[in-house]
């Protein structure tokens, strides 16, 4: 799924230019704020939770320092939920991968959001929706956070139908657009595959 321009985006809830965003109309404390500090413990705490009970299993061979080497890397932010101080959820964007689909319409300025999810207590309480708005209108605006970067000019997404239920409608009412469709064959129960090398990425989205 894609957007290919700002206007694409539908329904955002995150005012500009700010690094931090408290919902009015949120449940009570909610705040979504960009991870400025890479942490690998962290990030591998969240994507551990976030996909425990929908298959995320990609990254868990990784080491620390696989982590780090992909945290590191200009153009890769994570955006956190908070509810009342406690991590909610979380959204990963990649602005640091190349992009090979073709369809970006200026190379190197293309957004992935490569993981995007709630942990189970705190789905179905509409966070999900105000995560994405702020996480998509963030890529959209990526350059203006990163010296020397392109503004950004495509916004994707990978997902399955693995997925939470209201994943793929959340995406279509913030914008998205699906452009391609496809079949994959899925590893056995229980096989873990091999370490994926940094800048490999999956991306995913657990019942919101």
């Amino acid at each position: 799924m894609e957007q290919t321009a700002p206007e694409d985006l539908r329904g955002s809830e995150c005012p500009d230019g700010q690094a931090e965003f408290a919902a009015e109309n949120a449940p009570d404390g909610l705040r979504i704020v960009r991870a400025e500090v890479p942490s690998a413990a962290f990030s591998r705490f969240l994507y551990s939770e976030v996909g425990a009970d929908v298959e995320w299993i990609d990254r868990l061979p990784w080491t620390r320092e696989e982590w780090a080497a992909w945290l590191d890397r200009p153009g890769v932010e994570t955006w956190v939920a908070y509810e009342r101080g406690t991590p909610a959820g979380f959204i990963e964007l990649d602005g640091a991968t190349e992009d090979t689909s073709g369809r970006a319409t200026e190379p190197g300025a293309t957004v992935e959001i490569s993981y995007f999810g709630l942990l189970p207590g705190f789905r179905g309480l509409g966070i999900g929706r105000r995560l994405l708005s702020c996480g998509v209108e963030r890529a959209w605006e990526m350059a203006s956070r990163w010296s020397g970067r392109p503004r950004t000019s495509r916004v994707w997404v990978h997902t399955c139908s693995k997925d939470g239920p209201y994943a793929l409608r959340n995406y279509q009412r913030r914008g998205f657009r699906i452009y391609a469709k496809e079949v994959a064959l899925e590893a056995a129960p229980g096989a873990v595959p091999a370490p994926r090398p940094p800048g490999a990425s999956g991306a995913g989205a657990p019942p919101m």
